[in-house]
């Protein structure tokens, strides 16, 4: 059974705003822009193939720190005790000293802000008890995210055999510390912090001169190039941006400038409909009640080109017959949007409630009534 559903508040606009160019010329190796809560890819080159990611892995391990913080495992406050391997790591520095005690949360500022291969180490030996470890832990959690294309060898992203990973994957992280542990996500746009009597400046140029622009991190090694996570929040519209091998810190920042500029201007996320939200009721065969509610279990949104919303269509997929008992949150269709008759999306239609199997006579009665029903069609 296929019903048409409505949307009630997307607005109509003028022929002459559907005019979407082509994407930009990107000055780099791989780059990516997606929506951040659709996932939509909105533009791409070589967004899968695997490339030296840099700094851009100390992205997992603030992401593993913030995710112990969240599970009570580790504190700000503990004090992380620094070894020699720590102290010596070449690169870039947070300038920690071997033998001090640093809180956990100046760590997490050192490898956010300043990239400091000394601060991932120390913290990688903290939780892990070596980089090592720490390294598969790295990559059990990529697993766990869908990142298919990328393997850690360390904490702090130095050239390493079988150290790699793709656009999509480093987006994909990227989504994950913005929507997964938002209470630390501010770290991110931090400009500066000092520590040891040393201040040093957070390596994003956008944060100064985009004032939208709230976070990710930069990367850069010989190998890899000068690299750019970036995300930027607009009129509700949050987007995340990927580039990796281009030429310089200028380079990196304007091509990011370019894919943002882009994305923002010609698309559009609409939400179409809220979580949890009643979008019918289905006949319910042997069951105490002769009705459920369906619905969806989370927010649905979809990223288009602008000017294209008025040709949005949905249509709800509901299964032909549904015999009690029904279980909460069990699938009993799909909700299909469409776009020009291409499909954008298709979602789960749930039980938003359970219904207890009827009494004899009635279930007898109801598998009477679909016998016959059957015969019929």
């Amino acid at each position: 059974m296929s019903i048409f559903l409505l949307f009630t508040t997307i607005t109509q606009v003028s022929a002459a705003d559907e005019l979407i160019p082509a994407a930009p010329q990107v000055a780099a190796t791989s780059y990516l822009v997606i929506d951040a809560d659709t996932g939509k890819v909105i533009v791409e080159k070589n967004a899968h193939e695997r490339f030296p990611p840099a700094s851009l892995t100390k992205m997992m391990t603030s992401y593993i720190v913030e995710y112990e913080l969240n599970k009570g495992n580790i504190s700000e406050d503990d004090l992380v005790l620094v070894s020699e391997k720590a102290w010596r790591t070449p690169g870039s520095r947070m300038f920690i000293k071997e033998g001090t005690q640093v809180k956990l949360g100046d760590l997490l500022r050192g490898i956010v802000i300043q990239s400091g291969n000394d601060a991932s180490v120390a913290v990688a030996e903290h939780i892990a008890g070596s980089e090592s470890a720490f390294a598969d832990l790295m990559n059990q959690h990529a697993g766990l995210l869908g990142m298919e294309n990328t393997h850690f060898a360390n904490a702090t992203g130095l050239p390493a055999d079988g150290h790699y990973s793709s656009a999509f994957d480093l987006a994909t992280l990227a989504k994950a510390i913005i929507q997964d542990f938002p209470d630390h996500y501010g770290i991110y746009s931090e400009k500066y912090f000092t520590y040891n009597q040393i201040r040093q400046p957070n390596r994003n140029k956008l944060l100064w001169r985009d004032h939208t622009v709230d976070g990710v991190k930069t990367g850069h090694t010989d190998e890899a190039g000068y690299c750019l996570v970036a995300s930027a929040k607009r009129d509700g519209m949050r987007l995340i941006s990927v580039v990796m091998g281009t030429s310089s810190e200028e380079a990196r920042a304007q091509e990011t400038q370019k894919l943002l500029a882009y994305a923002f201007r010609y698309y559009r996320t609409h939400k179409l409909y809220s979580g949890e939200e009643v979008l019918s009721t289905a006949k319910v065969w042997g069951g105490t009640r002769d009705e459920v509610r369906l619905g969806l279990t989370a927010p649905l949104a979809v990223t288009i080109p602008r000017g294209q919303a008025d040709q949005l269509q949905a249509t709800m997929d509901v299964d032909k017959v549904i015999k009690a008992p029904v279980v909460q949150g069990q699938e009993y269709g799909v909700v299909r949007v469409t776009l020009n008759d291409e499909e954008v999306v298709t979602v789960p239609l749930i039980a938003m409630e359970n219904v207890e199997k009827g009494g004899l006579v009635k279930r007898i009665w109801h598998a009477i009534m679909l016998f016959f029903m059957g015969l019929i069609s």
